[in-house]
C-alpha cells in the first residue's frame, strides 16, 4: 500500500476507494465484502460463509497495523516481497479450504455456470482492477503491480502443493515389470500395476502407474528408458495425493491379477 501497488479482488477495490477518500482500508474490505457472503451464502451454505465471515474480519483488521511508511520505498522490492507475502498467506488460506476475498466467491461461480476456470475468472477480474489502479495511481504502479500479482501467483501454487510437489508416471511398455522393479528401487512408494503384458493378448503392452516427487522424475525416466527405449511415458502434476499403499498389499493384489481372465482387472 505505502508503494501505491494493486492488490486484486476486493482488497484492490478497497485500496484505490481508500486512497481516493482517505477513510480506512478496513471499512472498505468489510463494506464491499457484504454482498459477496451473502451471496456464497446461498450458493455455497453456512460453512462457507462463517469462514469467510471470519477471513474477511481478520484480513480488515490486520490491515491497520501495516508499517504507514513500508519496510521499503523502492516499487520493484516491495512488488517482489510483497508478492511473497500476500502468496503465502493467501496459499495458507486456499490450502485449507477457505476464502478471504468476495470476488473468489464470483471467481467459484463463473467456473460452475461457465467454461471459465476459476483461474482464468480471476485473472480477467483483477486484470480489470489492475487498469483502474493505473488510471488513479500510474501506470508505473499498475506495471509493478502486476510484477507483485505473478509472484503472489507463484507462490500460492509453491504454498498451496509445497516444493517437493508430486507428479503422476503412467508408463506403457511390453517390459512394464522390469521397468517397475527398477523404479521401486529409486522411490520408497511401490507401483501400480494395472496392467500386465501378455504376448497373446489383442494389446500385449502393460500399463503401471507411479507416484513420484519432482525430484525423482528425471532418474524415473531414465530408468525406464534404459529398459525400453520405445516406452511410452506420460508424466502429470498430481494436484493431490492421499493415503499409502503398502507394498504388500499390491503384490498381492498384482498376483491375483495374473490368475484373471481380464488382464485389465485391477
Amino acid at each position: 500500500m505505502p508503494n501505491h501497488l494493486i492488490d486484486g479482488g476486493v482488497t484492490g477495490i478497497s485500496i484505490i476507494i481508500a486512497h481516493l477518500t482517505g477513510l480506512p482500508i478496513g471499512v472498505f474490505i468489510l463494506l464491499i465484502n457484504i454482498p459477496f457472503v451473502i451471496l456464497g451464502y446461498k450458493k455455497f451454505g453456512k460453512t462457507f460463509a462463517s469462514l469467510s465471515i471470519i477471513g474477511i474480519i481478520t484480513l480488515a483488521i490486520l490491515t491497520s497495523l501495516h508499517t504507514p511508511q513500508g519496510l521499503t520505498n523502492i516499487p520493484i522490492l516491495g512488488s517482489i516481497f510483497g508478492g511473497i507475502v500476500v502468496g503465502v498467506g493467501v496459499g495458507i488460506v486456499v490450502r485449507y479450504g477457505g476464502i478471504i476475498d468476495g470476488t473468489d466467491t464470483i471467481a467459484l461461480l463463473i467456473d460452475r455456470v461457465t467454461v471459465f476456470s476459476i483461474g482464468e475468472a480471476i485473472m480477467v477480474i483483477n486484470g480489470f482492477i489492475i487498469t483502474v489502479g493505473g488510471f488513479v495511481f500510474g501506470w508505473d504502479s499498475a506495471l509493478y503491480s502486476l510484477v507483485a500479482y505473478f509472484v503472489a501467483h507463484k507462490a500460492i501454487d509453491i504454498t498451496v502443493e509445497g516444493l517437493n510437489e508430486s507428479r503422476s508416471v503412467w508408463i506403457v511398455s511390453m517390459r512394464v515389470r522390469e521397468i517397475g522393479k527398477a523404479i521401486n528401487e529409486l522411490i520408497e512408494e511401490p507401483v501400480t500395476f494395472v496392467k500386465e503384458s501378455n504376448p497373446k493378448d489383442p494389446e500385449p503392452h502393460g500399463v503401471m502407474l507411479a507416484v513420484i516427487t519432482r525430484f525423482e522424475e528425471e532418474k524415473v525416466k531414465n530408468a525406464a528408458q534404459q529398459i525400453d527405449r520405445h516406452a511410452y511415458i506420460v508424466i502429470t502434476r498430481a494436484h493431490e495425493v492421499m493415503g499409502r499403499i503398502s507394498e504388500g498389499s499390491l503384490y498381492r493384489d498384482t498376483s491375483r491379477l495374473k490368475r484373471s481372465s481380464k488382464p485389465n482387472a485391477l
